[in-house]
């Protein structure tokens, strides 16, 4: 099956992406429990769809799903940072946001976030301390765009919960007119030509296509990082996740206590991971993927809706607007953002470069640490034997493992 498709003035043939050793196209998510997959089925010809997936609350008489609720549910920053034991805050770093579509109401849906969880709230607003705020930024250098429902709970999840996780990281929200390749990836260029820009979130993608490797130059970048979620549907994952220059970020079920001490943690089924069918194998690999093409993920977080991450949204997806819980691959791309742009705020403290993915630098990094990784080897996410199961050491499931106390610092001392 095939698929053309223009990016600017090219013609690329989008391929129907197949595993190793087994195949088949990106399919509906398989995560457990009463679950709404937010943008659901394969993207249109040239356009990109995020991996977001919203836990439903409950349900009336006629089966209509109420997926908010009064108060917020899920892990609370508090939880996470305790989880995550960072050893910063992301002072002096910018944490660049691409998303499609507007939010007409992120600043005002993030300070109420930030008012809920005792976060810094943005500078100049009301309330704010003026010693103790985050500086947010929303750009549109494309010009104005109208407002999805589906992006607009993403661009939510994205912004609040990298200021969660860095709570005094600069946040600049880049928003792409469209969900195609031609806008999002042009809205990365712009993110990573800003000043202070350090890493660069990404909760979008799509089948692997012919020709992908041709636009891989947008992450490779020398002085930031880009992070990418890897897909909610397991096994194939999607691309730009399968870049060589990216940190792609699958999914986890991480279950915690109240004080944000791991419990458990195994393979989420709806984690996009693979070998790509196109990307060939980078050197960062040559001791862990037997085969001759890039494997994904990276690294992981967790996904699992129902041990999901609350969000506060003014935008009506489904007719409701409020608290929702969320998960999907989406929550772990801006939260390993945080993490990268704390492990830069040490880094400076050192009078260290930030990490970067010019020459696949950072994912280097990534594969040498010996600490601040957790090996998630339970679970799978699909039905072609090895390559979708969960196993020690690296497999394609769940990467390298999930981050642990120690991982910024673990980043921080690396060349």
């Amino acid at each position: 099956m095939r698929r053309f498709f223009s990016i600017g003035s090219m013609v690329v043939v989008l391929v129907a992406l197949l595993a190793a050793p087994s195949g088949g196209i990106l399919a509906a998510a398989r995560p457990g429990g009463d679950v709404i997959q937010v943008d659901p089925g394969p993207p249109g010809p040239g356009e990109a769809r995020h991996p977001l997936v919203v836990k439903v609350q409950s349900r009336d008489q006629k089966g209509n799903p109420a997926v908010t609720n009064p108060a917020p549910s899920g892990y609370t920053p508090s939880q996470i940072q305790s989880y995550l034991g960072l050893s910063g805050n992301g002072a002096g770093m910018t944490i660049a946001i691409v998303d499609a579509y507007d939010h007409p109401n992120i600043a005002n849906d993030l300070n109420v976030f930030s008012k809920q969880f005792n976060l810094p709230l943005i500078c100049g607003t009301s309330g704010a301390d003026s010693s103790n705020c985050v500086k947010f930024t929303k750009a549109t250098p494309q010009g104005k765009t109208r407002t999805n429902a589906g992006w607009a709970l993403e661009i939510a999840l994205d912004v609040e919960w990298a200021h969660a996780v860095a709570p005094n990281a600069n946040i600049l929200l880049v928003e792409a007119r469209s969900a195609s390749y031609s806008n999002l990836l042009s809205a990365i260029d712009y993110a990573a030509k800003q000043s202070g820009v350090v890493v660069i979130s990404n909760s979008w993608g799509s089948n692997e296509f012919s020709g992908e490797n041709s636009f891989d130059y947008h992450c490779a970048l020398s002085t930031a990082v880009c992070t990418f979620s890897s897909g909610d549907s397991g096994n194939p994952g999607g691309y730009p996740a399968y870049s060589p220059y990216v940190v792609a970020v699958g999914g986890t079920t991480l279950y915690l206590t109240s004080s944000g001490a791991v419990q458990s943690e195994t393979a989420w089924t709806g984690s996009g991971g693979g070998v790509s069918q196109v990307e060939p194998k980078p050197s960062y690999q040559n001791n862990v993927n037997p085969y001759p093409r890039r494997g994904m993920p990276d690294v992981s977080y967790n996904a699992d809706p129902n041990t999901g991450f609350p969000v506060y949204d003014s935008v009506p997806y489904a007719g409701q607007t409020g608290w929702f819980q969320v998960g999907g691959t989406s929550a772990g791309a801006p939260q390993w953002a945080a993490i990268i742009a704390v492990a830069d705020q040490l880094r400076a403290g050192a009078g260290k470069a930030p990490l970067s993915s010019a020459t696949m630098q950072t994912n280097k990094d990534l594969y040498g640490l010996s600490s601040g990784l957790y090996d998630v080897a339970i679970g799978s996410n699909g039905n072609c034997g090895t390559v979708c199961t969960a196993g020690p050491g690296y497999d394609f499931v769940t990467g390298l493992g999930s981050p642990r106390v120690g991982i910024d610092i673990a980043l921080a001392a690396a060349p």
